[in-house]
C-alpha cells in the first residue's frame, strides 16, 4: 500500500507539570540570564571595542580589491559573520520571547537559524522558568543541533496536533523516528491541568435536556472551563467510573442526566459542587451519592482504604503521525484519536419516527431537500405540458408511501439550508479574494464546519489569507466566522467565482463539528472497510450528498457496482457504471485527456485554473465511488490512476472488504454503531450514513414523481382531499389564501399568539395529508424550537380551532403522530382544486356545467398565494412548497381550458375576460400572453386586439427590462394578428 505505519510507541504519559520551582530551576534560569546577557550584549560589545567597524568607510577600487589580504582585513570579515549570526540569533530571541509571553501559538521560524533558533528557544525557555509565562516545555541541551538535523538525528521535534481554534505544543521525543508534520490534524487534546493538592475536588451535575438542547461535554467545558475543547480533560477524568445509576462513561457513549462529572480545578461557575466544602449545602442522598462516585477515582478527599485510577496511568491519546514516504512520498493526514461524545439520541423523547440520520445530516438533508424541490417542478412543468401522461397540474405531489413520507419531513426538520449558503459563500468568496490578488487557491485537504465558524485544513502552509479569512492556530488553518463574511453574502448574494472545493463531502460529526474531507484533493484512493451494509451506507451518504451539494457548480459522480438508482437524485450530474473493467476504460482516458489539458493550459493542477484567466475553462472535478471489489490487475490500475489524481481533479473511494488494496491514502473502517475510525491516523467520528431503508425511501420520492400512474390517464389520482361542493357540505370554517388570508368560522386568537397560530393553520391547510409535529415546529421556528414550546402551541391550535357540531374536533392527531385538519376546515384553495379535477382532469358534465366549474375556480384566484403576509420574516418554509409554483399553472390551466370553452361557443368577449383574470395569478405564463392576443381577435375589435398588444409589450419590459426581446412565439403571433406592430413600438420608444 502506498502508506507506511509509523513505528515507535502509540499513546504515551503526559509529562507532569511542577508546582513551584526548585533550586536547579533557579540556577538554570541564573544560567539562562547570563548567557543570553553575554550573547546578546557581550558580543556586539566586544566585537565593537575589540574590532571596530568591520565595513570600509569608503568604495574600494579595484586595485585594493587586488592586495593581498592582511590580518587586519581578515579579522575584519570575520567580525562581519560574527555581526550577522548575532543579529539573526538575537532574532531569533525576540522571536521566542514574544511567543513565550504571548502563550498564543508555536514560534514563527527565523530563516536559516535553525540551531540557533532551538538555543535561543532552550534559553528563552530556562529563564522562564522560574516565573508564570513558561508556556511549554523545552527541549534538553543534548536536544541542540540534532533537532534540525535531517533524518539521521536520534532526537527529532514532533509538531503537536493543531485544533481549529486551538493552541498547540512541541512534544519532544526521542524514539529514532523522524516524524513528519501532520498535514491533516483533527482537535488536539488540551493541556492538563496543574495540580491544585490545596484546592477542594469540582464535580458537576449533568442536567437534564431542555427542548432539543441536551448537555454535552463540550458544552459543559465551555461554560464552566472557557474551552470547548477542553472537554477531553472531563472525559479523562471521569471515563468508567461507575455513575450514580449505574452505567460508566465509556468511549462511545452518551453523558446522561444525573451523571456526576469530576472537573479540572480551574473550573468555576455556580452550577458546581465542591467537596468536602458544600457538603452543608447538599441532602443526605446527594452527599452519598458524591462519596460513592469518588470512591471509583482518585481524589484528595477520598477515602485512602479504596483504590482508585491513578492518575499517572491515564494516557492522553496522541496524535497518529504518518512519516513521509521514501522516496518523497507524500505526507498523509493524520488525525486525533479523542473517543466520540456521539450526537444527542432524541428519538425516544420527540422523534416520532422519523429516520435520526436524515435529521443529523443538515448538509446533506439540505441538498436533497433543494433537489427534490427542482424535480417536482419538474414533474409539474410536464404535466402542464402534457408530457408526463396521467398526471394533472392540481394532482398531489406528496409521498405517496409511509417511509417515503417519513423521509420527506426528516429532510424538511433536518435539512440547514442556511449551513450549506455559508459554506459556499464563504468559499466562492475566498476564490474570489484571491483572484483579485493574483493568487491561485491552496490545495485542501478538509473542511471543518461548527454553526459559526468554517476552518480550512490546507494541505501546505499557504500565507495569510485575504479578508475576512484569517490564519488559524496554525499555518496550515484558514478561518471565518460567520458573522464576519459581507452584508451580501448574509442575504445569499453569489460573488463571480467558480466554486473552489466542489469535492468537499461530510464523513461525520464530533463534537458540533462536522468534518467534510475533499475527495478531489486526497493523493491516492480513500477506501472504507466494514460489513457490507455498513460501508454501503457510508457510500450512498457520499454519493447522495456529492450529488446534491450546493457548493459545487458542475461536477462528475460515477458509482461504480453500487447505487444505480441514485442516478435519480441528479440525472445530469450522476452515472452508473456496472464494473470496475467498464470504469477503467472511462478514467484511463479521461486522465490522459485531463492531463493534456493542464499542459496545453499551463496549469499545474486544477485548482490553479480555478482562478485567474484560465478559470473560463470549467475545471469540473470527477469523482469515482467503487461499490464493487476489484481484481488484483485492476486494484493495481486504480492505483495508477489515483497516484496522479489530486492534480486532475479526479478523486477515488472504495469500499472492498479487502484491507489490502494498493494505493490507498486513507484507509476508514465502519462498525455496526456506526463509529468511522481510521487507525493509522487515530481518526473517530460518528458516522453520516444512509443506510438502505432510507436510501430506498430517498429514491421513491424521486422516482414516483416522473413515474406514470397505474392505469395510465385513466388513474388521474387528483387532490387527496376533495371538497363536498353541495349544499350539506357548507364548511365550519373556511378560509382564504389566495390573494390575501382571511379565515371566517372562527374567534380571532389573542393578538400576542396570532401570527402564530395563523401560520400554523396555513400550513395545514396546505398540507390535507397531515403535518408531522416536528416539521410544524421547524417551520414556525426555523432556528430550532424546544418541543414543550412547540406542544403548547399545538394545544393552543387544537384550543382555537375547537370542536365541530357534533362534538368532534378540527385539529385531528393520526397515530403516527401527525396533525391534519377535519373536513370540516376548508381552504379555497381546497375549492380551486377540486372544481379543476371536475372540469379539466376528469372532464364530466355537459359544456355549460364545465363552464360554470372552470368560472367559479377562476374567481377564487384573486392574486398571488397569501398575499400581504409572507413579509416580516414569517411563511418561510414556503419557499421549500410546490405550491408556489403550482398555484399559477393551475389558474392558468383553467383559464385556458374556460377559454377554449367560451370560443367554441362564440363568447370570445368572456375568453378575452378570463384570460386577463387569469393574469392577476400567473402574470408571467407566456400561454397565456399568447391566448389574450388571440381571443382578442376573436372579438372582432380592432381596440381590443390594439390595447391588448400595447399591455402586453409594456408588461413584458416591465418585468425583463426593454431591451429583452419579447418570446419568439408571441413575436410571431403579434406579426399575423397585429401586422405593422413593431413600427408603432418603436415610434412609442
Amino acid at each position: 500500500m502506498a502508506r507506511t505505519t509509523p513505528t515507535g510507541g502509540g499513546n504515551r504519559t503526559p509529562v507532569p507539570v511542577k508546582v513551584g520551582r526548585s533550586f536547579g530551576d533557579i540556577m538554570k534560569a541564573l544560567f539562562a540570564f547570563v548567557a543570553l546577557a553575554a550573547l546578546v550584549v557581550g558580543v556586539p560589545f566586544s566585537l565593537a571595542v575589540l574590532i571596530g567597524w568591520p565595513l570600509p568607510r569608503t568604495m574600494p577600487s579595484l586595485d585594493t580589491l587586488q592586495n593581498e589580504i592582511s590580518t587586519t582585513v581578515f579579522l575584519k570579515v570575520l567580525a562581519l559573520c560574527v555581526w550577522i549570526a548575532w543579529a539573526q540569533f538575537t532574532a531569533c530571541v525576540l522571536v521566542e520571547v514574544k511567543a513565550a509571553l504571548s502563550g498564543v501559538g508555536i514560534p514563527a521560524r527565523v530563516p536559516g537559524a535553525g540551531p540557533s533558533q532551538l538555543l535561543a528557544r532552550q534559553l528563552v525557555g530556562m529563564l522562564l522558568l522560574v516565573t508564570a509565562s513558561a508556556a511549554s516545555f523545552v527541549p534538553g541541551i543534548s536536544g541542540i543541533g540534532g533537532a534540525f538535523d535531517g533524518g539521521g538525528s536520534s532526537q527529532v521535534v514532533a509538531e503537536a496536533e493543531r485544533t481549529p481554534g486551538g493552541e498547540a505544543e512541541h512534544a519532544y521525543e526521542s524514539d529514532g523516528v523522524n516524524r513528519a508534520d501532520p498535514t491533516m490534524a483533527l482537535p488536539n487534546e488540551a493541556p492538563e491541568a496543574e495540580d491544585t493538592a490545596e484546592a477542594p475536588t469540582k464535580y458537576y451535575r449533568i442536567q437534564p435536556p431542555e427542548g432539543r438542547h441536551h448537555d454535552t461535554l463540550w458544552g459543559i467545558a465551555e461554560r464552566h472551563l472557557d474551552d470547548g475543547l477542553r472537554y477531553k480533560e472531563i472525559y479523562q477524568l471521569n471515563k468508567d467510573r461507575v455513575q450514580p445509576d449505574g452505567s460508566k462513561l465509556t468511549e462511545a457513549s452518551l453523558i446522561r442526566p444525573g451523571w456526576i462529572l469530576e472537573m479540572p480545578a480551574d473550573a468555576h461557575g455556580g452550577e458546581l459542587v465542591e467537596m468536602p466544602h458544600d457538603v452543608e449545602e447538599l441532602s443526605q442522598d446527594e452527599v452519598e451519592e458524591f462519596q460513592d462516585y469518588q470512591r471509583t477515582g482518585d481524589t484528595e478527599w477520598a477515602d485512602p482504604d479504596d483504590s482508585g485510577v491513578d492518575r499517572a496511568d491515564l494516557r492522553v491519546p496522541e496524535l497518529g503521525l504518518v512519516p513521509e514516504e521514501p522516496g518523497g512520498g507524500h505526507s498523509l493526514p493524520a488525525f486525533d484519536t479523542t473517543p466520540i461524545q456521539e450526537a444527542e439520541e432524541a428519538a425516544d423523547e420527540a422523534g416520532f419516527g422519523l429516520p435520526e440520520a436524515l435529521l443529523g445530516a443538515p448538509l446533506l438533508a439540505a441538498g436533497l431537500l433543494m433537489a427534490l424541490g427542482r424535480t417536482r417542478r419538474n414533474a409539474l412543468w410536464a404535466s402542464a405540458a402534457g408530457t408526463l401522461a396521467g398526471r394533472g397540474v392540481g394532482d398531489d405531489l406528496a409521498p405517496t408511501t409511509p417511509a417515503a413520507h417519513d423521509v420527506r419531513d426528516a429532510l424538511l426538520v433536518g435539512a440547514a439550508p442556511e449551513a450549506v449558503g455559508f459554506l459556499d459563500q464563504a468559499l466562492r468568496r475566498l476564490s474570489a479574494a484571491l483572484d483579485a490578488e493574483g493568487k491561485v487557491l491552496p490545495p485542501v485537504y478538509a473542511a471543518w464546519l461548527t454553526e459559526h465558524e468554517l476552518h480550512l485544513q490546507l494541505a501546505a502552509p499557504a500565507g495569510r489569507p485575504p479578508a475576512p479569512w484569517e490564519p488559524g492556530q496554525s499555518d496550515t488553518y484558514w478561518t471565518v466566522r460567520r458573522d464576519r463574511l459581507p452584508a451580501a453574502a448574509a442575504a445569499g448574494e453569489a460573488p463571480e467565482a467558480e466554486a473552489p472545493y466542489p469535492g468537499l463531502v461530510s464523513l461525520g460529526v464530533r463534537d458540533d463539528m462536522r468534518l467534510l474531507l475533499n475527495l478531489e484533493a486526497v493523493p491516492g484512493i480513500v477506501s472504507v472497510t466494514g460489513a457490507r451494509a455498513d460501508r454501503e451506507a457510508v457510500l450512498a451518504s457520499i454519493a447522495a450528498e456529492l450529488a446534491t451539494s450546493g457548493w459545487a457548480d458542475r461536477m462528475t459522480v460515477s458509482l461504480v457496482g453500487f447505487g444505480g438508482e441514485l442516478t435519480a437524485l441528479a440525472p445530469t450530474r450522476v452515472r452508473y457504471l456496472d464494473d470496475v473493467a467498464g470504469l477503467l476504460e472511462v478514467m484511463e482516458t479521461e486522465t490522459q485527456l485531463r492531463r493534456g489539458a493542464l499542459r496545453h493550459t499551463g496549469q499545474e493542477s486544477i485548482l490553479t485554473g480555478r482562478t485567474g484567466p484560465a478559470r473560463q475553462q470549467q475545471w469540473a472535478p470527477h469523482l469515482v465511488l467503487i461499490g464493487a471489489v476489484p481484481t488484483a490487475e485492476q486494484a493495481d490500475r486504480l492505483a495508477a490512476l489515483a497516484a496522479v489524481s489530486a492534480q486532475l481533479g479526479i478523486g477515488y473511494l472504495v469500499t472492498s472488504d479487502r484491507p489490502d488494496l494498493p494505493g490507498i491514502a486513507w484507509e476508514f473502517e465502519i462498525s455496526d454503531a456506526g463509529v468511522l475510525t481510521e487507525p493509522e491516523m487515530g481518526l473517530e467520528l460518528s458516522a453520516q450514513l444512509l443506510p438502505a431503508a432510507q436510501r430506498a425511501a430517498v429514491v421513491e420520492l424521486f422516482a414516483e414523481l416522473t413515474r406514470e400512474p397505474a392505469g395510465g390517464a385513466a388513474g388521474v389520482p387528483g387532490p387527496a382531499f376533495t371538497v363536498d361542493l353541495s349544499q350539506r357540505g357548507k364548511p365550519d370554517v373556511y378560509a382564504q389564501v389566495m390573494g390575501g388570508y382571511e379565515i371566517s368560522g372562527l374567534d380571532a386568537p389573542g393578538a400576542e399568539r396570532a401570527e402564530q397560530l395563523r401560520e400554523a393553520l396555513a400550513l395545514l391547510l396546505l398540507h390535507r395529508e397531515g403535518v408531522h409535529p416536528r416539521v410544524l415546529g421547524s417551520a414556525l421556528w426555523p432556528r430550532g424550537v424546544p418541543d414543550d414550546v412547540r406542544d403548547a402551541l399545538i394545544e393552543r391550535l387544537r384550543d382555537w380551532l375547537g370542536a365541530d357540531a357534533a362534538g368532534a374536533p378540527r385539529l385531528l392527531v393520526a397515530e403516527d403522530g401527525r396533525l391534519s385538519l377535519s373536513a370540516g376546515v376548508v381552504s379555497d384553495w381546497d375549492v380551486l382544486r377540486t372544481l379543476h379535477h371536475r372540469a379539466v382532469s376528469v372532464g364530466g358534465g355537459s359544456a355549460a356545467e364545465r363552464k360554470r366549474q372552470l368560472t367559479d375556480a377562476l374567481s377564487l384566484a384573486r392574486g398571488p398565494l397569501l398575499a400581504g403576509v409572507r413579509e416580516g420574516g414569517r411563511f418561510g418554509w414556503l419557499e421549500h412548497e410546490i405550491v408556489d409554483a403550482q398555484y399559477p399553472l393551475l389558474v392558468s390551466e383553467i383559464a385556458l381550458k374556460l377559454s377554449a370553452e367560451q370560443l367554441a361557443s362564440g363568447g370570445s368577449e368572456q375568453a378575452y375576460v378570463a384570460i386577463r383574470s387569469a393574469l392577476a395569478a400567473s402574470p408571467t405564463d407566456e400561454r397565456l400572453w399568447n391566448e389574450l392576443l388571440r381571443s382578442a381577435k376573436a372579438t372582432g375589435k380592432a381596440e381590443w386586439l390594439r390595447g391588448a398588444a400595447d399591455w402586453l409589450i409594456a408588461h413584458h419590459a416591465h418585468l425583463y427590462g426593454p431591451a429583452q426581446a419579447l418570446p419568439a412565439q408571441t413575436e410571431a403571433l403579434l406579426d399575423e394578428l397585429l401586422p405593422g406592430w413593431r413600427s408603432t413600438v418603436g415610434a412609442a420608444g
